[in-house]
């Protein structure tokens, strides 16, 4: 695991904002989140690929990576918890089994991202 804070990241303006963080030439997956208050991601019955079904979420290959845009959140990461606020940085490195989980009161609104050496199916030309 790393923490970082967004004034850490310093990518120089080229490539993406990740790059000195993490492997791969680009952002390839990711996406933003409203979490409900309480809510775990990829709790019991997920069903993603990185998911058994009963709550474990590992990747095996690839770091993930968490910034929180608002409210406070708890990241669970091999059985420790660390808090959250806007601003934070978290890496989930390769291996580590990892859950994010929006506060009661003031839940979270994050992004989550993965890089590699291959764009976005969606950014490749036709």
């Amino acid at each position: 695991m790393k923490r970082l804070r967004l004034t850490d990241l310093d990518y120089g303006g080229t490539g993406h904002i990740l790059k000195n963080v993490i492997p791969g030439e680009y952002i390839s997956q990711g996406g933003m989140s409203f979490k409900r208050p309480g809510q775990r991601s990829h709790d019991v019955g997920c069903a993603c690929s990185s998911c058994d079904g009963n709550g474990r979420h590992v990747h095996a290959d690839d770091s993930e990576v968490f910034i929180l845009l608002q409210g406070k959140a708890r990241m669970e990461i091999d059985g420790n918890t660390h808090d959250m606020v806007a601003g934070d940085v978290i890496v989930c490195e390769p291996g580590e089994e990892h859950h994010l989980v929006a506060d009661e009161t003031d839940p979270c609104v994050n992004l989550w991202l993965h890089a590699s050496d291959s764009r976005h199916e969606d950014q490749n030309p036709a």
